[in-house]
Formats: structure tokens, sequence, C-alpha cells
């Protein structure tokens, strides 16, 4: 038995507090309501889709979105409307909760909500525009910025996946999850999206010139790494989350950022055993994880309604309460 003091007891009473209080993990029951109809349909993907596999997997969608927003900040155009006319300061966890809903209701929701999601994005998108410190206009519908933050969140949920779940992908499936969520991108107004491993190895080359790490960029950074919550459970599983997602961005943006690979309260560590410790520390977070938290409930409520034929839409069963 594991002393009550050791990190393994912290991170199981982290993964205990933030699901059973909400502090953010999953949707709530009425949330859920949004993918139960229309009956029959299958969405943007389906569920015999890379999509539904991959999104489905709590552990890895958490590591790779603190990953991508890290990521994210690099561009100096897409960090200035962050920094310009988001409220992550104020409302992080809001924002949080926003961008999981997002991803969630576009890749199992039903066409409806995938469009409404999509619109909703696109009118916000309108209004995020303006000129960076050195003179340069922006706007949040520029393509390039849209395929820049397609591209990143998807890649670093990808390798998240790769790096954490139980049965990473093959090398044709990953280039079919590619393709598949590039459909998402294109409907979202971005061009000459990636859809192949190589593809996206290509388009950070070519797009590296561009980008820095801002002083709006490092602040963004420094803010993702400060614990939402106060309580020693919160902190232990932001540590792992956050350490885990620094250690999965590309060598060149951990330098651009001056962020190094060191594992939850490493001090002194070899460099070698950074990032080992740090992904066994995080693998094991992921198992308590869905231990505690079971299969997704989106899509188990979404695998339902595509099920289920249109004429039955009223008798449609409700599943259990819970957390995703």
């Amino acid at each position: 038995m594991r002393a009550a003091g050791s990190p393994f007891a912290a991170l199981r009473d982290a993964a205990i507090v933030a699901l059973r209080e909400g502090l953010g993990v999953g949707p709530s029951d009425a949330e859920l309501d949004e993918y139960r109809e229309p009956a029959g349909d299958p969405g943007l993907f389906g569920p015999g889709s890379l999509v539904w596999r991959v999104h489905a997997d709590l552990p890895v969608m958490l590591i790779g979105g603190f990953s991508a927003l890290m990521l994210q900040t690099l561009h100096p155009l897409a960090m200035a409307g962050v920094a310009d006319h988001s409220r992550y300061r104020e409302d992080p966890l809001g924002r949080l909760q926003r961008t999981a809903r997002y991803v969630a209701g576009t890749s199992f929701g039903g066409m409806p909500l995938v469009e409404e999601l999509i619109g909703t994005v696109k009118r916000v998108h309108v209004h995020v525009h303006g000129v960076t410190t050195d003179g340069r206009v922006y706007t949040a519908a520029d393509p390039d910025l849209l395929t820049w933050v397609h591209t990143t969140e998807m890649w670093s949920i990808l390798r998240s996946y790769q790096r954490y779940s139980l049965h990473p992908l093959l090398a044709e499936e990953k280039d079919r999850y590619l393709a598949e969520v590039a459909v998402l991108g294109k409907r979202l107004g971005g061009r000459g999206i990636p859809e192949r491993v190589a593809s996206v190895r290509a388009y950070f080359a070519s797009v590296q010139p561009e980008l820095a790490a801002t002083p709006a960029a490092k602040e963004a950074v420094a803010f993702l790494r400060q614990p939402l919550g106060s309580s020693l459970s919160d902190l232990a599983a932001h540590r792992v989350i956050t350490a885990a997602a620094i250690e999965l961005l590309p060598a060149w943006a951990r330098r651009l950022l001056g962020l190094r690979v060191c594992p939850p309260n490493s001090a002194g560590i070899v460099p070698i055993a950074g990032p080992l410790l740090t992904r066994a520390v995080a693998l094991s977070l992921g198992g308590l994880l869905r231990g505690v938290v079971g299969p997704s409930l989106v899509r188990a409520v979404a695998t339902e309604r595509v099920r289920t034929p249109a004429a039955c839409a009223p008798r449609l069963a409700r599943p259990g309460t819970g957390r995703t």
C-alpha cells in the first residue's frame, strides 16, 4: 500500500476532487441532452471514425489540449487576438469549458449542434481583429490563422493519444485521423490544412519563421501553468498535466518559449530522467482518471443517438447521470 502522503495518493485525491466537485471536467446533464438528437444522425464523423476513438479519451484530451494552447501562443497574430479580446485571465475555467464543449460537440454531436457551434465561433471571429504592437493587422477570421489553430490543436491531441492512450494508432490510422479532422478545419474557414503526418511536419517547418515567443505568449504560458484551484490535490493534478503538456511540445517550440522538460517536484533530477518521469507520472494519472470516470458518457449518448431510428426518437432512453 502506498503511503498517504505519496505523489500517487495526491493524484488520486486530485482526480476525485476534480470529478466529483465538477471542476470543469465533463458536460452537465443539460449539455448531455444536446447529444441525444436527431436520432440516427452520425454528425460529422460517426461511431466508426478515429475522431470518436481519440476524442473520447479524457486524459489524452486534457494533456493534448493544454499542449495545444501553449503551442498556439507562438503565432504573434493569433496571440494578439487572444491577448486583446479574450477574457482568459478573468475567466480561465469558463474559457476551457467553452473550448472543451466546442471540441466535444463538433466531434460527437449531430449536425444541428455541429453547425450551431461552428456558426457561433465564426460570429465571434468577426469581432476579433486589431493591430499588433509592431503594426501588423490581424483578424481571427484569417484562413491562415484558422489553419494554425486547427493544426496545432489536432496535432497536439494526436501526439497526446500516441503517448498516453492504451492503444496508439498505426501509421495509416494517424493519417486517417488527420484527414478526418481536416473536414472540421475547412468548415471553420481554414485553407491548406495538412491531412497527413508528413504534411503537418512540412507545415510546421514552413511556418516557423513567422513564430516568436512574444511577451504576450510567455505571459499566457505562465498563466496556463498556474493551477485554477488552491488545494494540494488541484496543484498536484495541474502540475502533472502541464508538465506532460510541455514535454509533448515539439523541441523547437520549447526552445522558443524557454521551457524545460521537468517532472513535478523533480528539482535536481538528471536531464535524461525528466521526460521519462514526466511520462510515467502522467500515465499514472491517466489510468487513475479512466478508472474514476469510466467510458465517455458523451460518446455513449452519441452512439445511442446514431443507433436509434428517427421513428423511435420520443422513446430515446436516458443514460445515467455523471461526468465524462
